[in-house]
């Protein structure tokens, strides 16, 4: 039994059930190897995070970055929404920008804001800023206590990919249009592809880092991947992820590539080197799966704003994208993005074992 578990005897009999005789794998890397799965895994994109009364009372006063660098507040954290929902996974409570910071680019997390970088990228000199040796001890140190604890729970690492960091670099923070961006990409061709292979070796390196340290899944965050054309992404930006997910084809871990907006990139993103494919909303996750090809898992995707629509309307919706899901070898259940803050926990509770019902019913047919 994992440590934190306090959990009673049916619940832990409920949990050993889910997860059926096989030890071998669990569930979520089961199902993302496309394997037969007993009941369909589920986990949350930022389950850890402000919908958690938990998580607001742990993080008081602490800011991001500094949370993220403290491995027993990491812990806490990540663990939260495994032991109140019951999940199939934890993903390690980090951001996207915390290897970028620790290699030496100046930056802050502002609340409400994201991401804000103090010198934002303009010229080849600016490149200096991520010349420096990331010290990533503390991302090992967490990811090390959390397999401790977590049992036969998988750990998730993840890391940013190269072209929604850059576009972080560049912009000097979130952007709707990313035309700075795209106006270097095209007209600074030297900066452009110098500024890539950094960040994609630095992913490289976080996400080793968090695989030798024992997570059993990682996934890709190409967040913005969206506002590009797929002959851009042709170009520009798959070459960079295809780097970092086949830098972890030799670590056997499922490899899970997620960005938003990216229904017309789909196919594309999968050439990239995933073996599951991240599906946001906006697309049936059966005609993603056409669009992946058969090779691939998917992901996803209940809209997160349903979440606090009636529970009638929720269930409706999560038998929907179960049936759509069931079109792909392999389906982890997750919404279309994160979970966002007005969230009532038990929602999501509720949602968990509602897709372990239905699925499992389905599978005993």
């Amino acid at each position: 039994m994992a440590r934190w578990g306090l959990m009673s005897t049916e619940a832990n009999a409920t949990r050993s059930d889910i997860s059926g005789s096989d030890r071998e794998a669990p569930l979520l890397v089961r199902a993302c190897r496309r394997e037969p799965v007993p009941v369909t895994p589920v986990w949350f994109m930022r389950q850890a995070g402000r919908s958690l009364p938990e998580y607001r009372r742990a993080r008081a006063g602490i800011p991001m970055l500094e949370a993220c660098r403290r491995p027993e507040l990491v812990c806490e954290l990540t663990l939260q929404p495994v032991r109140r929902h019951r999940v199939d996974a934890a993903i390690l409570f980090s951001d996207i920008v915390v290897p970028v910071a620790a290699a030496g680019v100046s930056l802050r997390i502002e609340p409400g804001v994201g991401p804000v970088i103090d010198h934002p990228i303009r010229d080849l000199a600016d490149l200096r800023q991520l010349d420096g040796e990331p010290d990533l001890s503390f991302i090992d140190q967490a990811v090390r206590l959390l397999v401790a604890e977590l049992g036969d729970t998988p750990l998730i690492g993840f890391a940013g990919a190269p072209f929604t960091l850059a576009s972080y670099l560049i912009e000097g923070g979130p952007s709707r249009t990313h035309a700075a961006t795209k106006a270097v990409m095209h007209g600074q061709p030297e900066l452009w592809h110098g500024l890539c292979q950094r960040l994609a070796e630095l992913a490289v390196t976080f996400l080793r880092t968090q695989v030798a340290a024992g997570a059993q899944v990682v996934q890709l965050f190409d967040s913005w991947a969206g506002a590009l054309s797929e002959a851009d992404y042709r170009r520009f930006v798959q070459p960079y992820s295809t780097h970092v997910l086949t830098a972890l084809a030799d670590t056997g871990v499922p490899r899970i590539h997620f960005g938003v907006g990216t229904g017309e990139l789909l196919a594309a993103m999968a050439e990239a080197g995933a073996d599951v494919v991240g599906v946001d909303w906006r697309i049936p996750l059966n005609v993603a799966a056409a669009r992946v090809g058969g090779d691939r898992a998917v992901q996803g995707n209940l809209d997160p704003a349903l979440l606090l629509a009636p529970w009638e309307v929720i269930e409706a919706e999560v038998r929907r994208v179960l049936a759509e899901g069931a079109a792909a070898p392999g389906h982890v259940f997750n919404l279309g993005h994160g979970v966002l803050p007005e969230t009532d926990p038990g929602v999501l509770t509720r949602v968990v074992e509602l897709v372990h019902q239905i699925s499992a019913a389905e599978a005993s047919q």
